[in-house]
């Protein structure tokens, strides 16, 4: 597995990484002893990069990935999240960061993990409400109390990603981006370039959708949440089945899965970026951790940048009420 830098730490970590959403919510059921087991299998692979968040499965996935390190803390790069606050019944109740919740919140995490220290903690979504200058100002406090090593942003404009680097370095941004959302090159890349921050892309396949396993939403289970996304639905679905058939054809071409191809450009756009694509099975882990061996010229990268141009995908990436809570 290859490595790369952390914003400018001087730590390095897997050039792909592992989300575990999944594991636990969203993408229909889940099964723990075989999560362990992919969770377990990706630290063999040399993907030692780790993505939870407090609110998957509301707090059930810190579990599920504390039991997995328990015993190999020492080979992960373990990140999570905080700030999207969620009911006991898994009901969504807004952004939070609020100095005191930050605090509460890195503590509830440091628990469910089972771990003294969080190697990358992340606010998930910006508060409109809170100043980024207190979010970040509580998160750094976290730093110096020893709970926390580095701080991330994720789905943070350029700006304020400017202005939270004032108050502490920002070691990573996490942001959705790939072949079918590439708004991050309008802007938010750049920022992360000129600031020294690690990009790290959160569903870098299209949440499953460029790998080519779903062409009509039958192909969702029960309890899948991509049935009710605006890409997966009705004349939108048809629409970017075009992208699949596009991808199917490239990767043909260079011997390599699509999901192999759709990684492969995204590492090659920038050698900070670190994508984090998630699964709950073994054969996917293996598939994509393949990634890293697929070579794409200038003249590939030229060609597929091409063919899927940005705004390509039909509809919104999340539903109405999701999309404003972006960062803009």
């Amino acid at each position: 597995m290859l490595r790369r830098k952390l914003g400018r730490t001087g730590q390095t970590i897997s050039a792909l990484g592992l989300g575990c959403m999944g594991m636990s919510e969203f993408y229909g059921a889940g099964d723990e002893k075989e999560s362990i087991t992919v969770i377990h299998r990706a630290i063999e692979l040399g993907s030692d990069f780790i993505d939870t968040a407090d609110i998957y499965g509301v707090g059930r996935n810190e579990e599920l990935v504390g039991k997995a390190i328990a015993d190999r803390r020492g080979k992960v790069f373990l990140a999570t999240k905080f700030g999207n606050m969620r009911g006991p019944n898994g009901e969504f109740l807004g952004i939070n960061g609020k100095p005191d919740f930050v605090k509460n919140a890195c503590d509830a995490s440091l628990k469910r993990l089972g771990v003294n220290c969080i190697d990358l903690y992340y606010q998930h979504r910006v508060d409109p409400q809170t100043p980024i200058e207190a979010t970040v100002g509580a998160m750094a406090e976290l730093v110096k109390a020893g709970k926390v090593r580095f701080l991330g942003l994720s789905e943070a404009s350029p700006n304020t990603l400017r202005r939270a680097c004032k108050v502490h370095p920002i070691a990573a941004l996490q942001t959705e981006y790939s072949l079918w959302t590439r708004d991050p090159e309008a802007g938010v890349l750049a920022a992360c370039k000129e600031l020294g921050i690690t990009f790290v892309p959160y569903s870098p396949l299209g949440r499953g959708f460029l790998a080519g396993r779903f062409k009509q939403l039958s192909d969702f289970g029960p309890g899948d949440w991509r049935a009710y996304n605006p890409r997966f639905s009705g004349d939108n679905l048809q629409k970017n089945l075009e992208i699949i058939r596009r991808l199917e054809d490239f990767a043909q071409q260079k011997k390599c899965t699509p999901s192999q191809l759709a990684l492969a450009w995204i590492l090659a756009q920038w050698e900070q970026i670190v994508p984090i694509p998630g699964t709950k099975r073994i054969k996917y882990l293996e598939e994509n951790a393949a990634a890293v061996n697929v070579r794409l010229s200038p003249a590939d990268l030229q060609r597929i940048s091409s063919a899927f141009p940005p705004n390509m995908a039909a509809g919104d990436r999340y539903p109405a009420q999701a999309m404003a809570s972006i960062d803009k």
